[in-house]
């Protein structure tokens, strides 16, 4: 199994490059913007899966460990072949995938070529509850007592009449920009998520 490849990059299109490694030159299949990130005749590493097939071997590259680890976890999806699970990862960073499932959100993958409702239903049951990943990142990446005022701040958005949605929504937006120290009380986290929600409902203003 080729879990990883460190080597000099030798060439690059749009969706694939050529690592040398111990003077052999490894093709790897990789999204638009890793292309874009590796130059030629530099050094490059990228975590690799091995795709075997009958008639094939294929690499594909990623440049990070949540990137391989969601593209794991497609291909494992009935209809999701290793192409299109790179396509979905193209299209989609890893976050927005873990968001995407996490708010039940099939419409994200149907944005992506040759993902079809039916499959982007399924991306979205198959992977809930998969993506370890989401400890580390958006709200639940914080330490327990910022995940704690990110809470508080939702229960008092849908106390002024938001719903949980889209006070959820707000949170993320406004913990997005945050800094650590905004992220660790109430108050300031909540001034900057009713700021996300626009100045027509930061006086106070309920939404139906």
């Amino acid at each position: 199994m080729i879990s990883s490849l460190r080597g000099t990059v030798l060439s690059t299109t749009a969706t694939s490059v050529v690592l040398e490694v111990g003077g052999v030159g490894f093709s790897v299949q990789v999204t638009p913007d890793v292309s874009l990130s590796l130059r030629v005749g530099a050094e490059a590493f990228l975590m690799t899966s091995l795709v075997v097939r009958e008639d094939s071997l294929s690499l594909f590259g990623f440049a990070t460990a949540e990137q391989l680890e969601v593209f794991s976890h497609l291909v494992a999806v009935t209809g999701v072949g290793p192409k299109s699970a790179l396509g979905v990862l193209a299209v989609l960073s890893p976050e927005e995938i873990a968001r995407a499932v996490a708010a039940d959100d099939d419409a994200a993958f149907r944005k992506v070529s040759g993902i079809g409702p039916k499959t982007a239903k399924l991306i979205v049951v198959s992977l809930t509850g998969k993506l370890a990943f989401v400890q580390r990142t958006s709200l639940v990446r914080s330490p327990r007592t910022q995940t704690s005022v990110a809470d508080s701040v939702v229960e008092a958005l849908v106390g002024l009449g938001w719903s949980e949605r889209v006070a959820i929504q707000a949170v993320e937006d406004a913990a997005a920009s945050a800094t650590e120290t905004e992220l660790a009380t109430v108050p300031a986290l909540l001034r900057l998520a009713l700021a996300s929600l626009g100045p027509a409902h930061s006086t106070g203003g309920r939404r139906p």
